[in-house]
């Protein structure tokens, strides 16, 4: 009898222990997955800063990838007008602080309206609207964000103001048409972005702004698919380096409600 309650007693101690032991290794487990999952979350929003979500959730399912498309795209320059001699006035640190409230200021107009900032460049944004998915309403998108980057800029003006410091000035040129978009780069370094003629083409537009003495410029392939409500003042055409005819440029001065 004695034999048999010692054997059930240390069945049950047995059953006790490995109960124990299966919670740990169960509690271990959770944690891990748990900490496995915060910093892919980490990951993903650091990845997030540098591409668009869309690519990162790519990247992390299948890795980087060479595919890439070609794609109906509006393309956006913005570019500080006489920064360069600004630079020069300010302290190093007050410049900084500037130019971040700058990019912060202009990424968000460009992200609330549907538009991704593929980089900056030195003082200028580059952003494209449509390379990700298919949007048809992509010129409205970018006639939108351009707007309301200006309005964000007399805004920081206001503030600069303030705070003693000089103003900004801004031109802004658009583009729409086919480019190549994917992830390029190299072993160190990649981006999702978008190459191609019309995107140089973007570029050189909004190197018009100050020849025409305007703050957004746009062409005749953004102008065609725009919202009729948005204000178009029609310029002369240009030369432009590496095109063949003369590119017709439209200023871009608001939108009517009415």
């Amino acid at each position: 009898m004695k034999i048999l309650l010692f054997v059930a007693v240390a069945v049950a101690a047995l059953f006790i222990f490995l109960y124990i032991r299966q919670r740990k290794l169960s509690k271990n487990l959770k944690d891990r997955v748990d900490s496995s999952r915060l910093e892919l979350e980490q990951l993903q929003l650091s990845f997030s800063l540098f591409a668009p979500n869309e690519v990162v959730e790519d990247v992390i399912a299948k890795g980087i990838s060479n595919r890439a498309e070609r794609r109906d795209v509006t393309m956006l320059f913005a570019d500080l007008i006489g920064f360069s001699s600004l630079s020069e006035e300010l302290d190093p640190d007050v410049l900084v602080q500037v130019v971040n409230q700058y990019f912060t200021r202009m990424s968000s107009a460009i992200t609330e309206n549907k538009g991704h900032v593929a980089k900056f460049l030195g003082d200028g944004v580059f952003a494209h609207f449509g390379a990700l998915n298919h949007n048809p309403w992509q010129a409205n998108d970018a006639a939108y964000a351009a707007l309301r980057m200006n309005s964000e800029l007399e805004s920081l003006n206001k503030k600069l103001v303030k705070d003693g410091l000089p103003t900004l000035a801004m031109g802004i040129g658009i583009h729409r048409g086919e480019a190549v978009a994917g992830v390029v780069g190299s072993n160190e370094l990649v981006e999702f972005t978008v190459i191609g003629r019309n995107v140089n083409l973007a570029s050189r537009i909004e190197g018009l702004t100050r020849k025409n003495k305007a703050k957004i410029l746009i062409t005749e392939a953004v102008r065609s698919t725009l919202d009729p409500k948005f204000e178009i003042k029609t310029l002369q055409c240009e030369e432009i380096k590496g095109m063949k005819d003369p590119v017709a440029t439209f200023e871009l001065l608001g939108y009517s409600e009415s």
